[in-house]
């Protein structure tokens, strides 16, 4: 059984009819990187990559013939096509065929220059890892390995094609890429690997906002996180890729000399690994206590506190991730879940139906999100209070959904807007109207007027008022 025959049916399908587009024309085509190492590791591959000996114009057309129901360009300076196969009860396939090259980034350029290889073995020794640089040639059906990647991925090591500083100096990314392949896969870096991404760590500061921040989404989200996370900060890339973090790195190193019994960068890591693999529950965990290093103080007792660590925290996440190109939604929603975190985690069996709902307005759309983060947030090693902790947030979780089915909790607003309030009171607008519209949201959050009831909320706004209705 070869390789390929353990892709999926319509996988397979599309490189047979590629395969047979490119050999009638006599160009060269092999599945190449990721999808090759996925298939090696009994992964699950979901799109294609390809090279070929054909020129971007030459790829356009073999794609057509093959049957792409559509073809866009990825960079065609770059030499890279991208196409979409339809295929019968399946997903769209995407599929990106790029020129043999070799690319790098010239002297102290952030953009990089890109020169066509010759051949597929000197395409493959231009690539990051010696993992991503097998392919398999689609017309033998044959893996070419020249670079042994089929026995580091037996050792589970990440290690460099050729000389590593040389790999690290042609695109400072791929120092990121070996810190994320470490979060995606549980492997360990090479020595010499991580030599090089240690001296060459200040190189990402070339490489674009965007394409670090994508980078390091990537990495957060990985089955083994935390180990990427630490090989950030073993080769001093997370202080330059996250400079907003310095007092944060400066902590693990601290901890690593000095052992407390509840280390936060050792606690920071496991609410990442524990939290749901979802990119903004991520950039969360990582932060949630990024700010205790800020606003540690010590009382005359020796007692340490954090007060106020989750407000400075929201603001610390909102900067980080503004200034690596973050898009609003994540911004607005990790600041927010850092700056909540500590509500649920506040919770009693005690707490009145209000103080739930308050909670789950506060919260907004983040409330899953925010619990699962609570939820990750348990890390002691008491394994009694892990229980009880445990036995809490369930609690809250079915006190949140008996009260949703009680009541629509979106509806739990003013029964009056401010059009009916100045039309029943003869009134211009002013900062009265937004006073009585929060003195009735509040008594339909306590239960005291339901969301409907006009009639009772005039009378209620005439009194709050103290004037007679008009």
């Amino acid at each position: 059984m070869t390789v390929l025959q353990n892709l999926p049916d319509h996988l397979r399908s599309v490189l047979h009819a590629l395969a047979a587009a490119f050999e009638a024309d006599g160009a060269d085509l092999a599945l190449v990187g990721g999808p090759v190492r996925d298939l090696l590791l009994a992964r699950d591959v979901t799109d294609l990559d390809l090279t070929t000996d054909a020129v971007p114009e030459r790829i356009k057309r073999l794609g057509g013939l093959a049957g792409a129901s559509a073809s866009f360009d990825m960079g065609e300076r770059f030499g890279t096509i991208g196409f979409v196969f339809e295929r019968d009860h399946a997903a769209p396939i995407d599929v990106e065929i790029t020129t043999y090259r070799a690319e790098y980034y010239p002297n102290e350029s952030r953009h990089p220059e890109v020169t066509f290889g010759t051949s597929l073995t000197d395409d493959l020794s231009r690539r990051d890892f010696t993992i991503n640089a097998m392919a398999i040639d689609l017309e033998t059906d044959v893996l070419i390995d020249p670079f042994e990647g089929q026995m580091d991925l037996h050792q589970a090591r990440i290690r460099a094609v050729g000389d590593a500083r040389s790999r690290f100096h042609e695109d400072p990314l791929r120092l990121l890429r070996a810190a994320r392949f470490v979060g995606q896969l549980g492997f360990f870096l090479d020595p010499a690997t991580k030599a090089a991404m240690t001296e060459l760590a200040p190189e990402l500061r070339r490489i674009s906002r965007e394409r670090i921040y994508a980078e390091l989404t990537r990495l957060l989200c990985g089955e083994f996180a935390s180990h990427g996370l630490e090989v950030l900060l073993d080769t001093g890339l997370f202080e330059v890729a996250m400079p907003e973090l310095k007092p944060l790195a400066a902590e693990a190193e601290l901890e690593r000399t000095i052992h407390r019994e509840k280390d936060l960068w050792d606690h920071t890591l496991r609410v990442v690994d524990k939290s749901p693999a979802r990119p903004i529950v991520r950039w969360a965990a990582l932060l949630h206590d990024a700010a205790k290093p800020h606003t540690r103080s010590v009382s005359p007792d020796g007692q340490i506190h954090f007060f106020g660590h989750e407000r400075v925290g929201a603001d610390l996440a909102a900067t980080l991730l503004r200034r690596l190109g973050a898009d609003k939604h994540t911004v607005t929603s990790v600041a927010r879940l850092v700056e909540l975190h500590l509500r649920p985690a506040s919770y009693d069996v005690d707490w009145t139906d209000s103080a739930v709902r308050r909670l789950v307005l506060e919260a907004g759309d983040e409330l899953a999100d925010l619990l699962d983060l609570a939820g990750s947030d348990i890390t002691s090693a008491n394994e009694r209070k892990i229980k009880q902790a445990g036995r809490l947030m369930s609690s809250l979780r079915s006190r949140i959904a008996k009260l949703e089915e009680e009541t629509a909790l979106a509806e739990l607003k003013s029964p009056l807007d401010g059009v009916e309030l100045m039309e029943l009171f003869q009134q211009p607008p002013g900062r009265w109207i937004a006073d009585v519209k929060d003195h009735l949201r509040e008594l339909v959050i306590e239960g005291l007027l339901t969301p409907g009831d006009k009639e009772r909320a005039r009378e209620i706004a005439a009194e709050y008022l103290n004037v007679p209705e008009k």
